[in-house]
């Protein structure tokens, strides 16, 4: 499964990072290609391009505030979650949403 993303705290710093990189240990344990943008007080990092989404099988938000472009996610299944769990269970959340595929 391909997953696209973006991780986004209320700061901006610590739990971005933290889902940003238990998102892609999970993701990749479990034999899946992944790629996560960031937002956050120092702007958009690791910037998703068009060719990542078109590709993607999923796109995973997890996010404690209102993220920018997501209009980019149109047409694609889109799972939305508080950064708090994909710090707790990032491959329970992969599971589940292999399932629903």
């Amino acid at each position: 499964m391909k997953i696209v993303g973006i991780a986004a705290c209320t700061s901006g710093i610590a739990h971005t990072y933290i889902a940003k990189e238990k998102l892609i240990k999970a993701a990749q344990a479990l034999g899946h290609e992944i790629h996560i943008e960031t937002q956050g007080t120092i702007g958009t990092e690791d910037e998703l391009t068009q060719a990542d989404i078109e590709a993607a099988d999923i796109v995973i938000i997890a996010a404690d505030i209102k993220v920018g472009g997501k209009e980019r996610f149109k047409g694609k299944k889109v799972v939305e979650v508080p950064t708090s769990l994909v710090i707790k269970a990032p491959k329970g959340l992969i599971n589940k949403i292999e399932e629903q595929l």
